[in-house]
């Protein structure tokens, strides 16, 4: 196969310098499509993916220079699966930045007892719980509204920078940052943790409240009073600190705005 793709480039080597250029761009537009927050996300349609990808794959190809690093092919079948790979991982790490909203979603509509409370998602063909839904919306928009996309784009200028069309080695070190990788990841939990607490200690106060009474009037049925009490008061104090949690959302967003 890559005989072949030799041959067809002698024949015509401006075109086809510009058109592999452009083929290793577009697939790894694809690999960072697939992770990537907001466009990983299945409500965006196959059929608009494809031709953003192909459009932002017409921007970018005059400045990569394709008569420059032509020369460089030495495996065209290698160089897509990098490619992919590289775009993949660019992808990947900014996804972990958002899971974060999302594990604290998770945690608040878990304490406040509305894990019942699903609902069919039609982009996704399966239950997905309202809650946490709504809040991870939340966290997206705002993510978009800081300029999200546009980091996002300009991570993925600099990969070509850090790992060039036709490389063969992954820089591992320089396009994953260990320290930055194990930073995102314990952030998961941590600010899940954050978003979530306030909606945990209301809970857990309302717990030892419900137990006291449990032990003073043995006749209340105090299980049946929680499942009542708790989505009320979870709702309640989600009202009230609902800008606080936007404002901790944006400050989070805004401290790797220069990492990604």
């Amino acid at each position: 196969m890559d005989q072949v793709l030799n041959e067809i480039m002698k024949l015509f080597p401006q075109l086809n310098a510009y058109f592999m250029t452009g083929f290793l761009i577009f697939v790894r537009l694809l690999g960072f499509f697939r992770f990537a927050p907001v466009f990983c996300r299945k409500e965006i349609p196959a059929l608009v993916k494809i031709p953003m990808a192909i459009l932002v794959t017409v921007i970018i190809v005059p400045i990569m220079k394709p008569s420059e690093v032509l020369h460089n092919v030495d495996s065209f079948i290698l160089s897509i699966l990098l490619n992919i790979v590289v775009g993949a991982i660019i992808g990947y790490m900014a996804r972990l930045i958002v899971i974060a909203i999302d594990c604290g979603a998770e945690m608040i509509n878990m304490q406040m007892g509305l894990t019942s409370a699903t609902t069919l998602d039609p982009s996704s063909s399966g239950q997905v719980s309202i809650l946490s839904n709504i809040i991870a919306l939340m966290g997206l928009l705002i993510f978009i509204n800081l300029g999200g996309v546009y980091w996002l784009f300009k991570a993925l200028l600099k990969s070509f920078e850090v790992f060039p069309l036709y490389a063969i080695n992954i820089p591992l070190v320089k396009l994953a940052n260990m320290d930055l990788l194990i930073k995102l990841s314990s952030n998961t939990l941590y600010m899940g943790l954050q978003i979530a607490s306030p909606i945990l200690l209301a809970t857990l106060a309302q717990d030892i409240i419900l137990g006291v009474i449990s032990r003073t009037a043995p006749q209340v049925n105090v299980f049946q009073l929680s499942f009542l009490f708790k989505p009320v008061l979870g709702a309640a104090i989600m009202v009230w600190i609902l800008p606080m949690l936007m404002n901790v959302i944006e400050q989070y967003f805004l401290s790797y705005a220069n990492f990604i």
